[in-house]
């Protein structure tokens, strides 16, 4: 079993689920988007560049997308905290996950990191 695949079957439900589906949706979201396992996490790589990761907030044991760079993108759902370079975007496991959110916030960062590539 890969790590990535490994690190998703040991989650209980529903952040199993969740993190399942943003996996498929960030994978299935442009064919530049590759997974790899970075920093014991499922890190995806657009063209070979950090792009975004997904791991679960240890005191709300709620996912998230981490977002690299993320303070060069100002969007309403994405939050800094402590993090001076990554944002990140939460999603609830218990309610319907925000699809129309999640594309915005990855359209941003996608049109960043292209202009960081080129």
């Amino acid at each position: 079993m890969k790590e990535t695949d490994n690190y998703f079957s040991r989650k209980e439900e529903p952040v199993k689920s969740c993190l399942l589906f943003l996996r498929d949706y960030i994978l299935g979201y442009d064919k530049g988007i590759t997974e790899v396992w970075r920093y014991r996490m499922p890190f995806y790589c657009y063209k070979g560049k950090r792009f975004c990761y997904l791991w679960v907030d240890k005191k709300k044991q709620i996912p998230y997308i981490g977002i690299v760079d993320g303070m060069l993108i100002d969007h309403p759902d994405v939050i800094q905290e402590n993090r001076s370079r990554m944002k990140i975007m939460l999603i609830d496991p218990q309610k319907d996950i925000p699809v129309k959110a999640i594309k915005s916030v990855l359209d941003a960062s996608l049109r960043l990191h292209r202009k960081m590539i080129n």
